[in-house]
């Protein structure tokens, strides 16, 4: 990537130095940070080596000396801050939730399809190479035709009743925080590899600590498009996972499952065996190897999968070539989609149709 492409990050926070850093390792020059405060923009320019701090994440945005923009605020200030980007000829990477609420997501789809600009989502878990992997042989009818759906996305982070962050707040988080933050990465990652969409579902939604407005935990069943049935687990509150997102697919023939705190493998079940495949250039497709950046049995996680993510929207913005699998806005719009249908199930304990 030539080096003048110019990216500045609105938000310091932990996502915010990941970006920082995936963008430097495409290649992007860093040219400004903004934070909550001036002070904070200041302190985290130097340790991120930015070029300058930002006064504000509105001056950033706009700022002529910018090429692409990435969103890593607290979700409310997503809309605003990404429809004065586009509005300004900027790509954008903003982060999920694209908006509190499904209004705001369509109002960035349609800023998006106005500004003749690429945006995109990090829904990164697409790019470990064995999700890859999975979905190739998924596609290619290696397993058969899918009948169970099923996993978990846990975390321990709010397990305590003191832990706190500004997701909490509904008016800074949205409506839903644990579903919103991790449970649309599951969703997301499960019609991704199997290419079924979530058709109907039933959600229960509850907390750990009642006096959290937003839920700790939910749970799930649902029906896809092509007939498999499924569920999932989704905690913020399991104590000792830390970021446990797994899927496993039963079809005719095989189960797949892959598990995100174990990248390097997954597992392949038949009924007379099963095996392991394992992130090895030998063993995978050509798609999901282009995903691979160190040999066999030197270890790539979940920073090599952004890296992955950013350097193909980077790819995307600097030629207009969008490679397969990027996540774009209409996958936000869907994510948002899904948990606005969580919420009004949990509300009505109903099932509940998702909005196409």
């Amino acid at each position: 990537m030539n080096s003048t492409f110019r990216v500045a990050i609105a938000g310091t926070g932990f996502v915010g130095r990941i970006h920082a850093r995936s963008a430097r390792l495409a290649g992007a020059r860093l040219v400004g940070i903004s934070a909550s405060s001036p002070e904070r923009a200041r302190a985290a320019a130097v340790e991120l080596c930015a070029e300058r701090a930002f006064g504000s994440s509105e001056e950033l945005v706009t700022s002529p000396d910018v090429d692409v923009v990435h969103i890593c605020t607290p979700n409310h200030l997503h809309v605003p801050l990404t429809e004065a980007a586009l509005a300004a000829g900027k790509h954008v990477i903003c982060e999920k939730p694209l908006a509190l609420d499904v209004a705001g997501a369509e109002r960035l789809m349609l800023a998006e399809s106005a500004s003749r600009t690429v945006a995109a989502v990090p829904f990164v878990y697409r790019f470990y190479p064995l999700v890859r992997e999975l979905r190739r042989r998924v596609l290619a009818g290696t397993p058969g035709p899918l009948h169970l759906i099923h996993g978990t996305y846990l975390q321990d982070w709010l397990l305590l009743p003191g832990d706190h962050n500004w997701r909490v707040d509904a008016e800074l988080g949205g409506r839903s925080r644990a579903f919103a933050d991790i449970g649309s990465h599951w969703c997301d990652l499960v019609e991704f590899v199997t290419g079924h969409r979530i058709m109907q579902l039933c959600a229960d939604m509850s907390r750990a600590h009642p006096s959290r407005p937003t839920e700790d935990f939910v749970t799930m069943l649902f029906t896809t498009d092509r007939g498999a049935r499924g569920s999932v687990v989704v905690s913020q509150v399991s104590a000792g996972r830390k970021n446990r997102l797994a899927i496993e697919l039963s079809g005719q023939h095989e189960t797949l499952a892959f598990d995100q705190e174990a990248p390097e493998s997954a597992w392949v079940g038949r009924r007379d065996g099963d095996h392991v495949v394992r992130r090895d250039t030998g063993q995978l497709s050509p798609e999901a190897a282009r995903y691979v950046v160190a040999p066999g049995g030197h270890p790539q996680g979940y920073a090599d999968a952004f890296d992955g993510f950013v350097r193909d929207a980077y790819q995307a913005m600097r030629t207009g070539d969008v490679p397969s699998g990027l996540p774009r806005f209409a996958d936000g719009l869907r994510a948002s989609r899904i948990v606005q249908t969580v919420l009004r199930s949990a509300e009505t304990r109903t099932w509940q149709e998702v909005p196409s």
